[in-house]
């Protein structure tokens, strides 16, 4: 389970990294279309930002396990591949990420994920890497958590409740240890060690008092997470929940994530 929930599309798209699509469609063919293959693609986040910044004709493979997310994916992209003037087509693929590469049905032109790297274990990010540098698959991911987060103004609790909530990212998850804050560091180790041309941006969430939804849902997350982590500090993060909810009127809160675009060689 990721905690804390994910944030609306609209926040989500706001922090991302444009110039590194930029650089991707650079690289990317265009005398064809491009294969495009998303893992953990749930509903189509993804897709919806990605695609309008890629100017090639696109096939996209939406990649994960929930089929109910992934029909509401193809859904919302054209599917018609008899159109002739259709520039991007979405197929669902449902698979188990924790297979990869088994989950991938060919060799895509590019290898995409968002707000997933947080989650996976150190096994399965090097395999990651060594498929794409092995077949020369570029990789963009983004909106990888990372450990820097500001919330104003600062009550009493803030410390302890982010310490635990760093030590639930790094806690146990479908494909066990997850990487949490550290993902975006090691896959970008990991690909510079292979030879591949590695660009990182920040794609933080700011998050005003225009968004205070999106703040109650972060600190009830974080709230659910720090009592896990530390059962013995109950009585004070419960009264840091209460704190922060009171403050959601002038409230500011930046949660830090990383876009990571990875080239590999092709000599």
């Amino acid at each position: 389970m990721r905690l804390p929930p994910p944030a609306p599309e609209p926040a989500d798209h706001a922090a991302r990294a444009d110039d590194l699509a930029e650089i991707l469609a650079a690289f990317l063919p265009t005398d064809r279309s491009v294969t495009i293959a998303d893992l953990g693609a749930g509903a189509g986040s993804n897709l919806r930002y990605l695609a309008p910044r890629l100017p090639q004709r696109q096939q996209w493979t939406l990649i994960d396990h929930d089929t109910e997310l992934l029909e509401r994916a193809v859904a919302a992209a054209p599917t018609d591949a008899s159109a002739s003037d259709t520039r991007v087509l979405a197929r669902a693929h449902p698979a188990e990420l924790a297979g990869f590469p088994d989950c991938l049905p060919e060799t895509p032109d590019l290898l995409t994920a968002s707000a997933l790297l947080d989650l996976v274990s150190e096994d399965w990010m090097r395999r990651v890497v060594d498929i794409c540098c092995q077949r020369r698959i570029p990789a963009l991911f983004a909106l990888s958590v990372d450990a820097r987060l500001s919330l104003a103004p600062a009550v009493s609790g803030d410390q302890l409740v982010e310490a635990a909530v760093l030590t639930h990212q790094r806690g146990s998850k479908d494909m066990g240890p997850a990487l949490g804050p550290d993902a975006s560091a090691l896959a970008a180790r990991l690909f510079a060690e292979r030879g591949a041309q590695v660009d990182c941006r920040r794609s933080d969430w700011r998050l005003g008092p225009e968004e205070a939804s999106l703040q109650r849902l972060l600190i009830e997350g974080w709230h659910q997470a720090a009592r896990v982590q530390r059962p013995d500090a109950t009585e004070t993060i419960d009264h840091w929940l209460n704190e922060r909810l009171r403050l959601l009127e002038r409230s500011d809160i930046r949660v830090g994530h990383q876009d990571l675009l990875a080239i590999p060689c092709r000599d």
